[in-house]
């Protein structure tokens, strides 16, 4: 027969490293974000939230007879999500929801991958002046420009 074995441990110091470690976690982690448009769904809208990667919730609220043709929103929202292909998928497609048609459409990149690609793509093309004009020194006096070299013409 084996007998039991007990760890002592110290509590305390057991709670502060197990929040430490849920603090690290949570650190690492990106929220997303859905933002929700309602009424007539506006593009530029939508773009800017799936370039800033966040889902987009695209709902259109039926009024008075609209409510007998809901063909027509499902057309408008199919329309809307090929206007931006390129920057979003549809994650749920357009389903009725009482006087509601509700899409959702979600970022191709996450999050913290564009918040990424944004910090090098500006870096990047914007050089410092200091760093432009160190790059590129004017040419001295004792060398002769190309655009003034004397071309010999008839005589």
């Amino acid at each position: 027969m084996r007998p039991p074995v007990a760890k002592l441990m110290d509590y305390g110091k057991f709670k502060y490293e197990s929040a430490v470690k849920a603090r690290e976690s949570r650190k690492n982690q990106t929220q997303t974000v859905v933002k929700e448009i309602k009424l007539r769904p506006k593009k530029g809208h939508v773009e800017r939230f799936l370039k800033a990667g966040d889902k987009v919730k695209v709902t259109i609220m039926f009024r008075g007879r609209e409510q007998s043709r809901p063909e027509l929103g499902f057309r408008l929202l199919q329309r809307l999500a090929g206007d931006v292909e390129e920057l979003g998928f549809v994650e749920s497609q357009p389903k009725q929801d009482g006087r509601n048609m509700i899409m959702v459409i979600g970022p191709h990149r996450k999050k913290s991958e564009t918040k990424a690609h944004a910090g090098q793509s500006h870096s990047r093309s914007v050089p410092s002046p200091r760093a432009a004009a160190t790059a590129a020194p004017e040419p001295a006096a004792s060398e002769p420009a190309a655009d003034s070299a004397v071309v010999p013409g008839p005589a």
